[in-house]
């Protein structure tokens, strides 16, 4: 009888390196490599073979997978200023970068659907106040009105409704969004991690006022995570994650540098 196994479902490669990271309960710097290659392979060769795009993907991660485990069996090199280099070093940039961008994607997805569970009731208008209707006066109303007068307000009617103006609104000059610099986001940053070493990511979102700081604000931290100034740390897939200003980087950035983010 031919057994048929249902597999997990992954984005693409980096989806599942993720989950298998999480379930062997390993660190994310120092992935074992022979064990995680061994695992991906054996989902590769049970995937399903009619996307070819997708099946590529998984093959072309396979192959670095191999040469990253081929590289580890050799001495270790060393750069230009004599550190030792890590051949996953690179892979466990993406896998973080990865990792954030969709930690962001589902915190954003969380915020709206708790947007979307919120009701507002519209003003309740009795009937009697609804059916009111104020008796006019014609005779007064029309009280020194001419014709030549309804025809100069008919034109100016027209004329405001063919230039579309607005007759409170243009006298208003144009409010203007100053621009969210990445520069200012990543002193702000320096300036809150002064007084909180340690702090929720989740909570440094919600302290934005707009998407746009959101985004400026996700991009300083990968910026600043990218250099050594913090530290990333997450206890489970999907999870909060914890910044750590890193006291031992030695990363200098002046104001200076940060305006050439800008």
């Amino acid at each position: 009888m031919k057994l048929s196994v249902k597999l997990e479902t992954f984005e693409g490669p980096l989806d599942l390196l993720l989950h298998l990271i999480d379930k062997n309960k390993v660190n994310i710097y120092d992935i074992p490599i022979v064990e995680i290659t061994e695992q991906y392979m054996e989902y590769v060769k049970a995937m399903d073979r009619t996307d070819l795009d997708l099946v590529s993907d998984f093959l072309v991660m396979a192959a670095t997978l191999l040469d990253i485990k081929s590289k580890m069996l050799l001495p270790v090199e060393k750069n230009e200023e004599g550190e030792e280099v890590d051949p996953r070093q690179e892979l466990v940039e993406r896998l973080m970068e990865y990792k954030m961008y969709k930690t962001m994607a589902q915190q954003l997805k969380d915020m709206n659907f708790d947007a979307e569970k919120q009701w507002y009731k519209p003003p309740t208008i009795p009937a009697e106040v609804a059916a009111y209707e104020e008796p006019v006066d014609l005779d007064k109303l029309l009280e020194g009105v001419t014709l030549q007068r309804l025809h100069s307000v008919f034109q100016m009617v027209m004329k405001r409704q063919v230039d579309k103006l607005d007759p409170i609104r243009s006298k208003f000059g144009t409010i203007r969004q100053d621009p969210i610099r990445l520069s200012d986001k990543l002193g702000a940053i320096f300036d809150y991690a002064e007084s909180h070493p340690k702090f929720s990511f989740r909570n440094l979102l919600e302290r934005q006022h707009s998407k746009t700081d959101i985004v400026v604000t996700f991009l300083a931290c990968l910026e600043l995570i990218k250099v050594g100034k913090l530290l990333i740390r997450q206890e489970e897939l999907f999870g909060d994650m914890e910044l750590k200003w890193n006291p031992n980087s030695t990363v200098e950035l002046t104001k200076e540098d940060m305006e050439q983010y800008d």
